[in-house]
């Protein structure tokens, strides 16, 4: 697996100052599989400074030509596709057509609805005898995951070049390869030195000093809603604008009309998808107490088959994480049918896919986020006792409802203390705005709403 040995800076790879490396791992069979450099401080500055000195003429750059070098930047993506593939499959452990299917074909649909946004949004405005202008907020400091590593490199990076803003990109350091394949696709795009810039390394290390850089006018982070809330602390009192896209214990609510064995089927695919690896997992089927042991055994049977179709956890400690999280479950009393806490293979970071049935409310399992394949099925008496169960976490993320008539579902969904909501299974769109209520975060990406995060307003009175 090839790897660039310096960080993108001011439009070429140099050396990090740090002289600090990290390495890369495949979480498949714990080899590694490449290192990079692990940027400190003084490489985080450096970048930021980059990114100043850019920002002028690129927030000076018409929105045509920001579109222009937007479907230059999807096309050049589409030119690595197979290897962004590749090179997520090696780093994250997701299955190739999995990878294909999604780490790859889904940002390059968002880098392309940037380019048609950028050349589409209205910039300026007439309002009464005012003239609004939307313009960047300035340097953007992008803190991205690894759960889906080009995704939300791209679902940050699109929409604050769109918006006229520079960047400097840290990337999760579980999966930096992908982002250095971003990196030379903006190069090849005919971005501007200094408009983008990258610099891999650690959280504490590399992400804290970014975060809290003074150059920095907008964070925006995406990750645990315990990170998200020091980062919060840090911009608040610098009086900073912040981007936080953070945890879910999304709810899928299966109301007594609805196709039951399609609304589990999926549910519990939904939860298996990227080893349960997704903030908007629907980790929570609530189902009525009349059908509960008929769903219970249908999620059983539905878990069973994906035995080895799920990849592995990204690292040993989130797959230490989420196995105390299922003994966790089985200590507080919920029963579990289907996987369990041991290891599926001697090597690798896997978990089994797991359900829990006989979970209440209040448990562990059914409050916080676990991060891995593991599903609760929890019974409700009547549609209000769903709703509060639904809306009982501290999380409003994602969810779904399913019911016989479409209108019935909306309704519901309409009561539900949450961002984003599928009905009887709504495919994905990459331009709704995605993001949470309560401690799932602050603001929005994707689509024209992901856009104005990166815009602030100026009127002028005539």
């Amino acid at each position: 697996m090839k790897a660039h040995d310096g960080i993108y800076l001011d439009g070429a790879w140099r050396p990090a100052l740090s002289g600090e490396v990290t390495d890369v791992v495949d979480p498949v069979d714990e080899q590694v599989i490449a290192r990079v450099p692990a940027a400190g401080a003084e490489d985080v500055d450096a970048a930021v400074r980059a990114a100043r000195a850019a920002l002028p003429g690129w927030a000076a750059t018409a929105p045509a030509e920001r579109a222009a070098r937007l479907s230059a930047l999807r096309d050049a993506l589409v030119a690595r596709k197979d290897e962004i593939a590749e090179t997520v499959t090696a780093e994250l452990g997701a299955p190739l057509a999995f990878s294909q299917a999604v780490h790859a074909a889904v940002p390059i649909a968002v880098a392309g609805s940037y380019a048609d946004l950028a050349a589409r949004h209205a910039f300026e405005e007439k309002v009464g005898n005012s003239t609004v202008f939307h313009e960047p907020v300035g340097v953007v400091a992008a803190i991205t995951p690894w759960n889906y590593p080009l995704h939300q490199v791209v679902a940050k990076v699109a929409p604050a070049l769109a918006a006229g803003c520079t960047v400097v990109l840290k990337p999760a350091e579980d999966t930096p390869l992908v982002a250095q394949l971003f990196a030379e696709a903006v190069h090849d795009a005919g971005v501007p030195a200094g408009v983008f810039n990258l610099v891999t390394g650690l959280g504490p290390v590399a992400g804290q000093p970014l975060a809290e850089h003074p150059g920095a006018d907008l964070v925006s982070f995406t990750g645990s809603t315990a990170v998200g809330r020091t980062i919060a602390a840090t911009a608040g009192a610098a009086i900073k604008k912040v981007a936080l896209e953070l945890g879910g214990k999304s709810a899928n609510v299966i109301l007594p009309s609805a196709d039951l064995a399609k609304a589990v089927n999926v549910g519990v695919a939904n939860v298996m998808s990227n080893s349960g690896q997704t903030c908007s997992a629907w980790t929570r089927m609530l189902v009525h107490r009349d059908q509960y042991d008929e769903a219970v055994e249908l999620a059983r049977t539905a878990a069973a088959k994906y035995g080895d179709r799920i990849g592995p956890l990204v690292n040993a400690k989130q797959q230490a994480r989420v196995r105390g999280y299922i003994e966790k479950g089985v200590a507080e009393g919920a029963r579990l049918v289907a996987g369990g806490a041991e290891p599926p293979r001697e090597r690798g970071y896997f978990v089994s896919p797991t359900v829990f049935a006989d979970v209440t409310p209040e448990m562990t399992v059914a409050q916080e986020e676990i991060f891995g394949p593991v599903l609760s099925v929890l019974r409700y008496e009547d549609e209000e006792d769903a709703l509060r169960i639904a809306n009982g976490t501290v999380y409003g993320l994602a969810g779904a409802v399913w019911a016989g008539d479409e209108a019935e579902a909306v309704a519901f969904a309409r009561r539900m203390d949450t961002g984003q909501v599928d009905i009887n299974g709504g495919r994905f769109n990459p331009l709704a705005p995605f993001g949470g209520y309560k401690q799932s975060g602050v603001g929005r990406e994707l689509g024209a709403h992901g856009l104005a995060e990166y815009l602030q307003t100026k009127s002028l009175q005539f």
